[in-house]
């Protein structure tokens, strides 16, 4: 018997540390998503303070629930829902210069208009701060890597590619924390307070903002 409970007491000790590691795996995954990023060494020294509802740069878009209606259809394998998901909740900030000239990212992009109470994709705007609210069922994107700029532009229904920003073309310069991003530009990833700086045309130095209060 008394190597019967032996036996036993190691499969439950086994069990316990199997628990134990996952724990721990999911605890630095969610650490990891939450992380928010050092600014590099070329953005710009004073952040400039981004405030909830005040547009950043000038119109160019229309609002996109008006120029691109949509079902609510899964995009990316990312689905539309009818309340904001907090197992990720995170924010990312977009800036878009043409020619040294910063253009509004769009209110509204990944919120739908659909019957009967409307739907927010996992990654939308509130408003043309530029700030992309990632509020996810889960951590990982639906391939299983992370959420990247390239879905964000997917869900807005415009381009995005190494000369071609949501429809303004010329050759793109990507900044990420103020690094220059030398990979596709649709593999940026989303993470938490990332800065993302799009440039087409004339370069002008990658702002470095400072989110509103409890973003």
């Amino acid at each position: 018997m008394s190597v019967v409970y032996i036996i036993f007491g190691g499969i439950v000790v086994i069990i316990v540390a199997a628990f134990a590691v996952v724990n721990l795996q999911q605890q630095h995954e969610v650490a990891a998503a939450n992380a928010t990023p050092t600014p590099g060494p070329n953005a710009s020294a004073s952040p400039i303070q981004l405030v909830t509802g005040i547009a950043v740069g000038a119109p160019a878009f229309p609002n996109p629930m008006k120029a691109n209606p949509r079902p609510g259809l899964p995009i990316d394998g990312i689905t539309c829902l009818t309340s904001e998901q907090t197992v990720l909740h995170v924010h990312t900030h977009l800036a878009l210069f043409v020619n040294g000239r910063q253009l509004q990212i769009p209110a509204y992009i990944g919120i739908e208009p659909v019957p009967p109470e409307g739907c927010l994709y996992w990654l939308h705007t509130h408003d043309a701060t530029g700030i992309i609210h990632i509020e996810s069922p889960r951590l990982n994107a639906p391939d299983g890597g992370p959420f990247t700029l390239g879905m964000f532009f997917d869900i807005w229904g415009q381009p995005l590619s190494s000369d071609n920003v949501a429809g303004k073309r010329g050759h793109v310069t990507a900044f990420v924390n103020g690094m220059q991003w030398h990979a596709d530009p649709r593999s940026i990833p989303l993470g938490s307070h990332q800065e993302i700086t799009l440039e087409i045309g004339k370069l002008v130095t990658p702002p470095n903002y400072t989110f509103p209060p409890g973003v």
